[in-house]
């Protein structure tokens, strides 16, 4: 999660040592990667830490793909945080649904990497408290915001259907998640499977150049359509939303 100086509403996580429950396992969602597309979800935690609105901070894991073998990053991840392997039965058949309201302690620290700084969860382990922290019940899950939010791709995949000068809609059906990068390192990448950082880059790096261009290309204009798309959408979504 890339912590910047924006307008957003969205307030990064300090670093905190303590009591987390998780509330939330993102959606599947496409990745580039250097070995192609893949599939990944990131795992949500809330921490016994208040902002000023009486709302908890929450964190989000790196992004794990969904396997579960001896060697994969998730299985590690579980194994921390149970303090056990997984059992047989488990591995047979893991339902992530059951980590929801799964109590933990866990390390945030922040990271600096290419000049940005990171809120990063360092540790997850069992919570042997004796009084674990249980879901606020403000947090939206990823899967109920898709109408609104952007939580790991979910506000991409919404369509924009467009009105005609009388105020009627026109056929044509505008899907902003679809419009491809054209500039940069994700040159050919569709819109909706950049992750948080990367369309924030844009928004703050490449769209206020753009937008003073008298000449834009077809390409421009798509682009910082999406991205104005983009942006209406985080300030109409909830404080602790990501993609």
């Amino acid at each position: 999660m890339k912590i910047q100086a924006n307008n957003s509403k969205f307030e990064p996580c300090p670093e905190f040592t303590g009591k987390a429950v998780c509330v939330d396992v993102t959606p599947l969602r496409k990745q580039q990667s250097q070995y192609g597309e893949r599939d990944v979800f990131k795992v949500v935690f809330e921490v016994d830490l208040q902002k000023e609105d009486g709302s908890r901070f929450a964190v989000w894991s790196r992004n794990f793909t969904p396997t579960l073998n001896e060697k994969a990053s998730f299985r590690k991840f579980l194994k921390g945080w149970f303090g056990r392997d997984l059992s047989s039965a488990e591995l047979k058949e893991f339902d992530t649904e059951s980590l929801i309201g799964k109590p933990a302690q866990v390390v945030v620290v922040y990271e600096n990497k290419d000049g940005e700084t990171y809120a990063n969860i360092a540790a997850c382990t069992p919570d042997k408290s004796g009084a674990p922290l249980t879901p606020s019940g403000k947090f939206v899950r990823a899967k109920d915001r898709q109408n609104t939010a952007t939580e790991n791709g979910g506000g991409y995949r919404r369509t924009e259907q467009p009105r005609s000068e009388d105020g009627g809609q026109r056929s044509e059906v505008i899907d902003h998640g679809a419009v491809k990068v054209h500039v940069g390192k994700y040159k050919g990448i569709e819109l909706r499977d950049l992750n948080l950082e990367a369309v924030q880059a844009l928004c703050e790096k490449w769209l206020p150049g753009a937008k003073a261009n008298a000449k834009p290309t077809a390409d421009d204009k798509r682009l910082i359509a999406a991205l104005d798309w983009w942006l209406s959408t985080q300030e109409k979504a909830n404080d602790n939303l990501e993609f």
